[in-house]
């Protein structure tokens, strides 16, 4: 990779993905972003004047847009995360996320087919996902490749039809794509509505921690930093055609994930009176709510020579102490939530 095409990139796992391209890869980005709500520059104030770096405010769903970007930054690889992602939100106002994640998908690939139809040399569109698409499972079993879709809420639904439109566009176009599904990311820079930085930001502000349900729902968590090398890794040396599930193989339910934060705190934040845990509150539970996802990452690991380096523990601590020393980035952001009502 020489020249990246990012779409999404002011976003939490964008950004990661911008700086370790630069900052690390030393390649050459474009950072596409529309800058909705979850869209936050300030995350990318490391590498703003970096001359590897462009960033342009877009629409993917402006396809003369993105096709004049296309022929000004002619890239050798996409990397697709753009996307609406947040489950609540989705069901409250299902067609924002219909709109930029299938409309949105639709546009970007028919534009990259343009583009790539153009081409004499080597190019890839790398479509980035979730592992909600494939539903719910019991207490046994692994999401894998050949998981069937079975989607549940209107976010997962819209990731679905953009996976199909991704490989459809292969199969009918040949245009060189590659698909990753991914488990739950946690990390620095992540918007404070997402479960982690919320707890950990309400413990901080001696708020509530609310956990939905009876906190039994299972996620397999993925540090975002092992997830930006899994992309790359994707990016270089995944089939085209061919789908990857990125997981960390960490399961916790998100009591478990609660408690783990409130013990990390009471050691690294004392509280003036009592314990962190004693901040937790079970709220109702939200309409169709999975109960767990877990993923088997063994293809991935054996076909791109990647591995998740962060286990939960050491992950989380490292995100904690993040959001300690970087107050500056989530306050404001903390802010506007209060003033949007959020």
């Amino acid at each position: 990779m020489n020249r990246v095409m990012v779409t999404g990139g002011s976003g939490f796992i964008g950004s990661a993905l911008c700086l370790h391209l630069v900052a690390e890869r030393r390649v050459q980005v474009l950072n596409v972003d529309k800058l909705t709500y979850a869209g936050v520059p300030a995350s990318l104030v490391e590498i703003e004047n970096n001359p590897l770096y462009r960033f342009e405010r877009a629409d993917i769903c402006d396809a003369k847009t993105i096709a004049g970007l296309f022929a000004d930054f002619q890239p050798d690889t996409v990397m697709h995360l753009a996307a609406e992602s947040h489950v609540d939100r989705s069901i409250n106002a299902p067609a924002a996320f219909i709109e930029t994640n299938v409309v949105g998908t639709c546009t970007m690939l028919e534009c990259a087919r343009e583009y790539w139809s153009s081409l004499s040399s080597g190019f890839r569109f790398l479509h980035i996902s979730t592992d909600e698409v494939y539903g719910t499972l019991d207490d046994r079993g692994l999401f894998d490749e050949t998981t069937p879709y079975a989607p549940r809420s209107p976010y997962s639904a819209s990731k679905a039809a953009a996976d199909h439109l991704a490989k459809a566009w292969f199969h009918t176009y040949g245009l060189p794509v590659v698909v990753t599904n991914c488990s739950n990311n946690y990390g620095p820079r992540q918007f404070p509505e997402k479960l982690v930085p919320l707890l950990i930001l309400n413990a901080l502000e001696e708020k509530e921690l609310p956990i939905y349900g009876d906190g039994g729902n299972i996620r397999d968590w993925l540090h975002v930093e092992d997830h930006v090398r899994a992309l790359v890794a994707a990016a270089e040396r995944g089939r085209v055609g061919e789908t990857y599930n990125i997981g960390g193989r960490n399961e916790r339910t998100n009591l478990e994930v609660a408690g783990a934060i409130c013990a990390a705190l009471d050691e690294l934040r004392p509280r003036a009176a009592g314990r962190h845990r004693d901040l937790i509150r079970f709220v109702d539970d939200r309409p169709g709510h999975d109960r767990r996802y877990a993923i088997d990452p063994a293809k991935a690991e054996r076909e791109l020579g990647w591995r998740a380096r962060e286990n939960f523990d050491s992950g989380i601590r490292k995100t904690i102490r993040w959001y300690l020393d970087h107050d500056g980035w989530w306050r404001p952001l903390r802010a506007g939530q209060r003033e949007a009502g959020a």
